[in-house]
């Protein structure tokens, strides 16, 4: 099996952007740092409902959490 090595977002960088960590995330939004951390490699995605969480507790618009597809 191909693994996809796309970035679909940029929630590791927002998070140093905002000096904030993996694990702070995955505390503020109750979850494993195991899936914070896949999200961050971009292994996985969160749901549309979980970047809107990420974002509000970032204080950032979600698309900044995006990659652009432009």
């Amino acid at each position: 099996m191909q693994e996809d090595n796309h970035r679909y977002n940029r929630i590791k960088a927002v998070l140093a952007e905002n000096d904030k960590t993996g694990t702070w995330l995955s505390e503020k939004m109750d979850r494993n740092i195991g899936t914070v951390s896949r999200w961050m490699t971009n292994k996985v995605q969160p749901s549309v409902e979980q970047l809107y969480e990420i974002a509000h507790h970032l204080d950032v618009d979600v698309k900044d959490l995006l990659v652009s597809s432009k």
